[in-house]
């Protein structure tokens, strides 16, 4: 039989068991709570961006080992793998601007990451610098309006149904249009980047930050 495709929780289960730790030993270890860390291996939650930070620091590993698999097979095999995505299992992170809900994470080194995303920024002054990092990215406006400002273009108003298409090495912003709280895009982010899941959770932990800083000063 086919093993059963890795999750979050698995991944915490799998080290807690290579460490010996009971789940008190890694709540202690941690600074997460046992009844978190239990429904976080048990697959009935996922962490925020300061929690899994929190996890790799204090835990004194990468955070990119929380999403990665194990050794990989030398020739790569056609698995015919699948996943269903669902919000009360994505991996949500949430930032100053949006609110991303990262689908089908139990799936590893994919190129492909998908995501539904809550759109709250209203203008670049709110936004900041615009964001880039390498592949490209497919945006569908499922809810509301969607203002996306581009390095090299001007500005273009999205409409629900409506989508666009860009290179996410070219600098880029996705605002909530004008009179409108927050719109909801469905989106896939590919690139040849081996370890791109971990490296665009480290991007929004990095501009949460910035920002942060910024209002406390």
């Amino acid at each position: 039989m086919p093993s059963r495709p890795s999750t979050l929780g698995s991944v915490l289960r799998g080290l807690r068991s290579r460490n010996d730790w009971t789940l008190k030993e890694m709540s202690q270890r941690s600074g997460i709570p046992i009844s978190t860390l239990s429904k976080v291996e048990h697959d009935r939650l996922t962490l925020t961006y300061d929690k899994l930070q929190q996890l790799s620091q204090r835990l004194n590993i990468r955070m990119s080992e929380l999403f990665a698999e194990g050794e990989a097979s030398a020739t790569p095999a056609v698995t015919g793998r699948r996943s269903i995505g669902r919000l009360e299992t994505a991996l949500r992170v949430n930032t100053a601007n949006y609110d991303y809900y990262y689908l089908c994470t139990e799936l590893r080194q994919k190129r492909m990451i998908p995501n539904i995303t809550r759109v709250r920024a209203k203008s670049l002054a709110e936004f900041g610098d615009l964001v880039r990092h390498s592949g490209e990215e497919f945006i569908y406006v499922a809810e509301g309006q969607v203002i996306v400002h581009t390095e090299y273009y001007d500005p273009v108003v999205l409409n629900a149904g409506e989508s666009i298409y860009i290179d996410s090495g070219m600098g880029h912003a996705y605002l909530a249009g004008e009179g409108c709280d927050e719109a909801v895009t469905v989106a896939v982010m590919s690139s040849e980047e081996d370890d791109l899941m971990a490296s665009l959770i480290h991007i929004h932990g990095e501009r949460t930050q910035e920002i942060e800083k910024e209002v406390a000063a």
